[in-house]
């Protein structure tokens, strides 16, 4: 397939370049464009006050690469219409750093977002996340975004795990359905870990901001929130919890019904 590849973490990112490898691996044709600097929780924004740079650059993909400085919606809106020399058969996002499970972190993701943009564009869509611990994301930010030996064979597992996902879902995606599979991956995550089809948990995630300082900025907090989800049909956050990987089919078309 031809494929439009995208992320949120920026054209840095490790897991990004994994992906990358692994698509390449399985014989897809690749076109790369990503956000030049991380652009996590950005969901579905455009760039509106200014405008937006792409450039082309080499990071030793093999295959077309442009970064933009704005956001992983943008990066797909200007790929799709302004970059890609040819048509794409589809769009794949990721593999972002932490999970893009619930039904709030889905729609403030940059990640899935991405994936959302390419649906709009009338593309079949895969999103992919790997769930980290929050002792491993602070790991990372300390260390260049650069895993430990651990966290990469399951990094690496979850990619090849996306490159045959890749060639399964988005074939079997009628274009312009307005859906986006989103996948995300458990730690750790193996060659034979299974595939579990889910909805999105339903969390509540009250005041993640904290109380004003004296300079009047408030900061980001992270927290879990409250799951309300009922038991049945299977959340994301409860498959990740049992070690197998989630598979969320986001059909836009239902929104309201």
């Amino acid at each position: 397939m031809k494929l439009l590849v995208t992320n949120d973490d920026g054209i840095n990112s490790v897991f990004f370049h994994e992906l990358v490898h692994a698509l390449k691996a399985a014989g897809h044709e690749l076109s790369v464009v990503a956000p030049a600097s991380e652009q996590s929780w950005t969901g579905a924004s455009k760039t509106r006050q200014r405008p937006v740079k792409s450039a082309a650059v080499d990071r030793g993909f093999g295959c077309p690469t442009w970064i933009t400085d704005g956001t992983p919606s943008d990066c797909v809106n200007i790929a799709v219409t302004s970059l890609l020399p040819t048509p794409v058969d589809g769009v794949i996002s990721g593999i972002n750093v932490g999970f893009n499970c619930t039904l709030g972190f889905i729609i403030a993701s940059g990640t899935v977002n991405a994936a959302w943009e390419g649906a709009l564009h009338g593309l079949p869509a895969l999103a992919v996340s790997q769930d980290v611990s929050e002792e491993t994301y602070d790991y990372l930010k300390d260390h260049g975004g650069q895993p430990d030996a651990a966290l990469l064979a399951s990094l690496r597992a979850s990619a090849a795990h996306s490159a045959r996902l890749a060639s399964e879902l988005l074939p079997a995606t009628p274009p312009r359905s307005f859906t986006v599979h989103n996948v995300n991956f458990p730690i750790p995550c193996r060659a034979d870990t299974p595939l579990r089809r889910t909805v999105p948990a339903r969390l509540l995630v009250p005041g993640l901001f904290s109380p004003a300082a004296d300079d009047g900025t408030h900061r980001l907090l992270w927290h879990k929130g409250e799951d309300l989800s009922p038991a049945e049909p299977l959340s994301d956050v409860s498959c990740l919890a049992q070690g197998w990987i989630s598979h969320t089919v986001l059909d836009y078309r239902k929104l309201g019904v």
